[in-house]
C-alpha cells in the first residue's frame, strides 16, 4: 500500500474515536470510568480472539500486559475520567499533547531523531485543537486535567512501545491480546471500586456496543497496522483528527454552532497534520 493511502486508512481510527465523547456523555451512565473502560476492551478482545485463537508465549505475556495497560487500561480509564470531569473541549485539548510526547518518547526508546517539523506540527496541532474546542465557559477540574495529561502520556508511550515490540503473529491476534489484557487489568478494580454499576439500558447497550466493536476492535486493528508501518512521528499527529471529528459530530448531531475561531482551528489542525505526514521529515 502506498504511503498516502496508508496514512488515510490509519487516520480513520482517530476519526472514529472522535465520536467517543458524544457517546460517553449521551449514552453511558455517569461516574463509572473503570467499568466502562473494561466493558469497552474485554468483549472486543474476546471477539477478535475467536477469529485467531492462540495465546501469547514466552516474553509476550509480560509485553502484552504492558501494552494492554498503556493502550487500553490506563488510557481508557483516564479518558473516561477526563470526559466525565471536564468539558469535552478541555479533555480533548489535553489529549492533543500526545503527539508532542511521542516525539520525545520515540527519541529515547527508538532513537528516532527529534526533528523540527515534528515539534512544529505538534505544537501547531495543540494550538489548533485549543481554538477548535476551548471556550470561555470551559471549566477546569484538577483531577480531570491530571487525567487528561496522563491519558495522553499513556497513549504516547503505548504507540512507541507498540512500534518497538512487534510479535511474529497476525495483527488481529496481537490486537486481541492487548484488548483482553487491558480489560482484565481493569476488571478487578472496576468491581472493587464501582460496585453499584447500574443495570444496562438500551442506550448504554448501544453505546458500549459501539465503543467496543467499532471504537475498539475495528479501529485498533487499523491503528496498530499503521503503527507497524509508519514512523511514530507521522502516525501520532493523526490523533488530531479525533477532536476535529468530535466538533463535527457536535455540529451534526447536537446542532452545536461553529464559530470563526473553531473554523480557524480546523484549518490549523489540518495544516499540522499535513506538515507531519506529507513526507518523511528530514530536519
Amino acid at each position: 500500500m502506498n504511503r498516502p493511502l496508508n496514512i488515510a486508512l490509519t487516520g480513520l481510527a482517530p476519526m472514529i474515536w472522535g465520536s467517543s465523547y458524544i457517546v460517553i456523555t449521551q449514552l453511558l451512565p455517569d461516574g463509572y470510568p473503570l467499568m466502562s473502560a473494561a466493558i469497552r476492551a474485554l468483549p472486543a478482545g474476546l471477539l477478535l480472539l475467536l477469529f485467531s485463537p492462540k495465546l501469547p508465549t514466552g516474553e509476550w505475556w509480560w509485553k502484552t500486559l504492558v501494552l494492554g495497560a498503556l493502550n487500553f487500561s490506563v488510557f481508557w480509564w483516564l479518558l473516561f475520567v477526563a470526559a466525565y470531569r471536564l468539558p469535552g473541549g478541555v479533555a480533548a485539548t489535553l489529549g492533543a499533547m500526545q503527539p508532542l510526547i511521542v516525539v520525545f518518547a520515540a527519541f529515547f526508546i527508538l532513537n528516532v531523531p527529534i526533528r523540527k517539523v515534528s515539534i512544529s506540527s505538534a505544537i501547531l496541532g495543540i494550538f489548533g485543537v485549543a481554538l477548535l474546542l476551548l471556550t470561555a465557559e470551559a471549566g477546569f477540574d484538577l483531577i480531570g486535567i491530571i487525567a487528561g495529561f496522563g491519558g495522553a502520556a499513556s497513549m504516547a508511550l503505548g504507540v512507541v512501545l507498540t512500534r518497538k515490540w512487534q510479535p511474529p503473529v497476525p495483527l488481529l491476534r496481537f490486537t486481541a491480546w492487548q484488548l483482553i489484557a487491558g480489560g482484565l487489568l481493569l476488571l478487578p478494580f472496576a468491581i472493587a471500586l464501582e460496585p453499584n454499576f447500574p443495570a444496562f439500558t438500551m442506550n448504554s447497550l448501544v453505546g458500549y456496543g459501539y465503543l467496543s466493536i467499532i471504537g475498539g476492535a475495528l479501529t485498533y486493528i487499523i491503528w496498530f497496522r499503521g503503527i507497524a508501518t509508519l514512523d511514530p512521528n507521522t502516525i501520532s499527529p493523526l490523533g488530531f483528527l479525533s477532536p476535529l471529528m468530535a466538533v463535527l459530530m457536535g455540529w451534526l448531531v447536537l446542532n452545536q454552532s461553529l464559530t470563526y475561531l473553531q473554523i480557524l482551528g480546523t484549518a490549523i489542525v489540518l495544516l499540522s497534520i499535513w506538515l507531519a505526514t506529507r513526507k518523511p521529515a528530514d530536519g
